[in-house]
């Protein structure tokens, strides 16, 4: 049975997440911004939490981490590699490693480039990565401590898993993001249909940072790095895809 989604606003633009496994009763969250809104949604689905997940140190990401797990005794996991710079690790994790929510089971990515220890977590089974601010909704997260080589492998990474794969990033940055895959990529259709579907969803008040791995493929900017037609429109034929994503990368930085 695939795990239950729940995108929770925290913050100004940020989304934690809780996946429940019905069968077992198990629910976990990736990212705290903050407790209360967690806790809240934990009280309306009547779900109890069991564990915590984490994906990088930034603050915007952790400051509600200890405040929860008092709340509700849950255990906390999180990257061996941050575990300086992170609340207390119950269970420290590497790439390749797993984490169960009940009977669904989630392998561990590394993912730096944002920064040197994030990483994200991938249900296969759900059809569920939790990426943070690594692959994003329309972008990919700034280059704070990694190189545009560090992020173009981990973006490279998450585009070989399944096109049904729901990406659940750590942002609603919309508004941007769109405007500028628009300035880069005017002549994309789908992106075109992408930001007119996203503007009747945020109408409606449905979570922004969802959609699946195919819609990212089809509309980022920077998944089409390696686009033959997208290199001609901005003359750098030669270019080789790293080099064209911090190519787009810069341009981003400087939007």
């Amino acid at each position: 049975m695939p795990l239950t989604l729940k995108a929770v606003p925290c913050l100004r633009d940020n989304y934690a997440y809780l996946i429940h496994d019905p069968a077992s009763g198990r629910t976990a969250v990736v990212d705290v911004p903050e407790a209360e809104p967690v806790l809240r949604a934990l009280a309306q689905s009547g779900w109890t939490l069991t564990d915590i997940l984490i994906t990088h140190h930034h603050d915007d990401h952790i400051g509600g981490v200890e405040s929860l797990r008092a709340a509700t005794g849950a255990s906390v996991w999180g990257a061996n590699a941050d575990r300086h710079r992170l609340p207390p690790l119950d269970h420290g994790l590497s790439e390749g490693d797993s984490v169960a929510v009940g009977g669904a089971l989630g392998q561990v990515i590394d993912v730096p480039g944002h920064t040197v220890g994030h990483i994200a977590f991938h249900f296969p089974d759900s059809h569920l990565v939790f990426t943070a601010d690594s692959l994003m909704a329309l972008g990919c997260g700034r280059l704070f401590e990694g190189s545009a080589a560090q992020m173009w492998d981990s973006l490279t990474k998450l585009m070989a898993l399944p096109d049904e794969t729901r990406i659940c990033s750590g942002h609603d940055y919309i508004k941007g993001n769109g405007a500028f895959a628009l300035s880069v990529d005017p002549d994309n259709a789908a992106l075109h249909d992408r930001l007119t579907a996203l503007e009747a969803a945020r109408a409606e008040g449905q979570p922004m940072a969802v959609a699946t791995l195919a819609q990212e493929k089809a509309t980022n900017p920077f998944l089409r790095a390696r686009q033959s037609y997208l290199k001609s429109r901005h003359d750098r034929e030669t270019s080789t895809d790293l080099e064209m994503f911090a190519y787009l990368r810069d341009l981003k930085d400087r939007f």
